[in-house]
């Protein structure tokens, strides 16, 4: 028998339960993890604050784990091919990832880089396919400027790290404790506060050609809408009510489309990971029963890296 954490109500995560459950044996398509790290991330506790449409409770909770196959449905393969229990394996976009063990669908589930740790490969996908399909909305090309809100953040820092790859210059805000966090994945920090606007124009010394918002506050809104004439080319992943009223784009996973290209990104970002190009600074592991502490935590806004469950 495994433990695993649901939602009984809708609400903060204060509510949730850690239960037993038994995963089921895995089907054609199916494989089950025995999880060794959990990613911890914001959408964990927001998709279960309030009731949504086709989603009935108790909601098993998380969506990106990082483990070892303990089992494998008939004619079944992984994302990333042929797999044999002890494989070492990360998964993303599942339901119940906050487990000991879960079956899941075998598509979603890729080989381990090796570079990678089990709570770094449990951080991956999510941060970095979010970055992915910002930098991708926007349209940002090499030789570039763009503005990144929040470059210290989750998001931000796999947004650095696949711009300069790319050759896009990236000035990125940030708390003046965290500039050098920015400047090691290649950004230009830049302190957020009043004159915004004004300092950026001076550290960009020329066009800023796209703005990309992962923290939503309204001074990264106004001053993304000053200073970047295409509203095309400004995306927030948080302010979606100032998006949809202003007329910017506003990208979530659970839009079609986001599913569509995030699906499509994973294998690229896991081969940047496993060849070193793409690396997940983690902060913090907690015990897996300690999950409603690492969501307060991660609360704060300032967790300096990701967080993981460690069952």
């Amino acid at each position: 028998m495994a433990k695993h954490w649901i939602a009984t109500s809708w609400g903060s995560p204060d509510g949730w339960e850690f239960v037993d459950h038994e995963p089921p044996s895995p089907g054609p398509g199916e494989v089950t993890v025995r999880v060794r790290a959990v990613g911890v991330n914001p959408a964990d506790a927001k998709h279960v604050a309030g009731p949504r449409d086709g989603v009935q409770l108790p909601v098993p909770i998380g969506y990106e784990i990082s483990g070892v196959i303990t089992a494998v449905g008939p004619d079944t393969v992984i994302g990333s091919g042929p797999v044999e229990v002890g494989d070492e394996v990360l998964a993303f976009r599942i339901r119940g990832g906050y487990a000991e063990e879960v079956t899941i669908p075998a598509e979603k589930t890729f080989h381990k880089p090796g570079a990678l740790s089990h709570p770094e490969a449990a951080n991956l996908l999510l941060a970095g396919t979010t970055a992915t399909q910002m930098l991708a909305v926007t349209g940002a090309e090499t030789h570039e400027t763009v503005l990144l809100h929040g470059a210290s953040g989750a998001v931000g820092v796999s947004v650095l790290q696949q711009a300069a790859l790319r050759g896009i210059r990236v000035i990125g805000t940030a708390s003046r404790a965290r500039f050098d966090e920015v400047r090691r994945f290649g950004g230009e920090p830049i302190e957020y506060g009043d004159g915004l606007a004004e300092r950026v124009r001076e550290v960009a010394d020329g066009p800023i050609a796209a703005a990309l918002d992962a923290v939503g506050t309204d001074e990264a809104v106004d001053v993304s809408l000053e200073l970047v004439a295409d509203r095309s080319r400004i995306v927030t992943i948080v302010a979606a009510a100032r998006a949809q009223a202003e007329g910017f784009q506003w990208v979530v996973g659970s839009q079609p489309e986001s599913t569509r290209f995030r699906d499509e990104v994973r294998a690229g970002l896991i081969d940047l990971a496993a060849r070193g190009l793409l690396v997940v600074p983690v902060a913090r592991t907690y015990p897996l029963a300690q999950a409603q502490e690492a969501l307060r935590f991660l609360a704060t806004g300032h967790p300096g890296g990701k967080i993981a469950l460690v069952p």
